[in-house]
């Protein structure tokens, strides 16, 4: 029960129309013909309610470290050139793993502050969802550049706002993701360096020995892998990873 009730508070969140009937939202309806027949039909409300549970997770996910942990991990593995290894089911569980450790701080300050006074029946739905999308904010704004902000409000046509507390999450949440993908593959591109550095030394010498049809990716490969690993790679991308993050 606890668990549905969060979702629900999620739910309210994300879509504040969707909160005015989410708590004791009538699910089906039965109508009596002319003719003594009953007709049961799903309200509206339930349908709209469901495909937004469905995204609900994607959405969750873009709110969070999730995206750029991902991306790093996935241009980490191009840069070694290990094809399917890690695959991506190992990468998405760490990447889901990480997301919750680096997240932690934000999951318990919504639950101290929203889901268990809710949960006690001490404040109304409404308050604890205000309570909830407090810390989401605070940990987005934390990383979401200016500039990137700046631009949706302009898109938008927004007035110029007083302050960060007058962002919408509708032009908050795409300018924390174009920020995201920025600073991913702006760490992308400094884990690349000293792998396409191997790589471009192992090519000259593939040319100077006049080996052109062997692969240089194949020669590659070991000395790549002996760096990683002699550099103890994992744990310093788990830590650069963590550390490039400011928790509420």
């Amino acid at each position: 029960m606890s668990k549905n009730r969060f979702c629900l508070i999620l739910a309210g969140w994300l879509l504040p129309e969707v909160s005015a009937w989410a708590i004791g939202i009538d699910a089906v309806s039965v109508t009596t013909n002319a003719q003594g027949g009953q007709t049961y039909t799903v309200t509206i409300q339930i349908l709209a309610l469901m495909t937004l549970l469905t995204v609900l997770p994607a959405l969750l996910l873009t709110m969070t470290s999730f995206t750029r942990i991902m991306i790093v991990l996935s241009l980490l593995r191009q840069a070694l050139g290990t094809a399917q290894a890690p695959s991506n089911q190992i990468l998405l569980g760490l990447s889901l793993f990480l997301t919750v450790f680096i997240m932690m701080p934000v999951f318990e300050k919504v639950n101290s502050d929203a889901v268990q006074p809710y949960l006690e029946e001490k404040i109304e739905a409404m308050a604890a969802l205000e309570k909830a999308s407090e810390p989401f904010r605070q940990f987005m704004l934390k990383q979401t550049r200016e500039a990137d902000l700046a631009m949706f409000i302009r898109i938008s046509g927004h007035a110029e706002l007083e302050s960060v507390d007058d962002v919408p999450f509708s032009l908050l949440l795409p300018a924390y993701v174009t920020s995201e993908l920025k600073t991913a593959f702006q760490i992308g591109f400094l884990i690349f360096l000293p792998f396409l550095i191997i790589d471009l030394v192992v090519a000259s010498v593939l040319m100077s020995m006049g080996m052109m049809m062997l692969s240089p990716m194949i020669i590659s490969l070991p000395f790549k892998l002996m760096l990683f690993v002699m550099a103890d790679g994992w744990s310093l991308i788990m830590e650069m990873l963590a550390a490039s993050f400011y928790t509420v």
